[in-house]
């Protein structure tokens, strides 16, 4: 009787451990990971889990590297908690221990989220057959806990489009060209090397953010030469810049190119150095 009293016991625990877990995640069947968001703007690999919501990981275009990983509930939590982060391995994986690899907070009617370290970690759990899995306690029946897993089903190929996604991502964001100044060399339409880098940037994002509302485009000489000649100069400059970006694609209803001469000087026009900052054109880009 002794041999057969610790498998017993074995087995109650087991059942004991189960009872009141609900758990959502995908099978076999019906896993699917995809690029959900796939430009030089944003990649976002996304995982449906049936009958509770989507788990996300997201990069944007930023200089400094980035990830975020979102898991999207149908039903918001409805109040402040924890949510213990394991690894898990997955049924045919027998033998293998999971372990802890975060705790995610979770707040009242948000959907939780976990930084870049936490979720390229994740990313790498799921590329060796591991399964990231969310346990909390319900927030209406506190003796239920709930258990939410992603699979490793269907994952490998997704997350390799992922990765090459995230490495063709643009290495500046809106925020670093939402307000540029371009810079003139004297009595031309001929921009300084420094700020055609910059229009190239700007033009390659206008190509690929269809969000832009609008668009406008603000021409200055210096005070050097006849009055009448630098307003001429300056809304050429502006239309110059205006059919360039027309050229991207963007809708020139979008596009307001004005020129304004002499005016709004930003430094001195006694020096070659303050010559320079006032002829310039002002780039502002504005978007919901």
């Amino acid at each position: 009787m002794k041999k057969y009293f610790l498998p017993v016991v074995l087995l109650v625990s087991v059942c004991n451990a189960n009872a009141g877990m609900r758990q959502y995640a995908a099978n076999l069947d019906n896993s699917k990971w995809q690029l959900s968001n796939q430009s030089r703007l944003e990649c976002t690999l996304s995982h449906n889990i049936p009958n509770y919501g989507e788990a996300k990981f997201y990069s944007k275009a930023d200089r400094k590297s980035n990830l975020e990983f979102e898991l999207d509930m149908m039903r918001l939590p409805d109040n402040y908690s924890l949510a213990e982060v394991r690894s898990v391995a997955p049924k045919w994986r027998p033998g293998v221990a999971g372990y802890t690899l975060a705790n995610m907070k979770l707040h009242k009617q948000f959907a939780p989220s976990l930084p870049k370290k936490v979720a390229w970690t994740m990313l790498n759990e799921l590329d060796q057959g591991m399964s990231p899995t969310f346990y909390y306690n319900d927030w209406y029946r506190s003796s239920e806990k709930i258990s939410v897993g992603l699979s490793t089903a269907k994952f490998k190929r997704a997350y390799q489009e992922f990765v090459s996604c995230v490495g063709n991502l643009l290495d500046y964001n809106f925020d670093d060209i939402s307000y540029t100044v371009l810079n003139y060399q004297f009595g031309t339409d001929d921009l300084t090397k420094a700020s055609k880098r910059k229009l190239a940037m700007i033009a390659e994002y206008l190509s690929l953010d269809t969000e832009l509302e609008l668009v406008l485009i603000d021409g200055y000489t210096d005070s050097y030469g006849p009055r009448n000649a630098n307003y001429k100069m300056s809304q050429r400059r502006a239309n110059n810049i205006r059919e360039q970006f027309v050229k991207t694609g963007i809708d020139p209803s979008r596009i307001e190119a004005n020129g304004y001469g002499e005016k709004r000087h930003i430094a001195s026009n006694d020096s070659i150095i303050g010559r320079e900052k006032n002829r310039r054109v002002v780039i502002r880009m504005d978007k919901p």
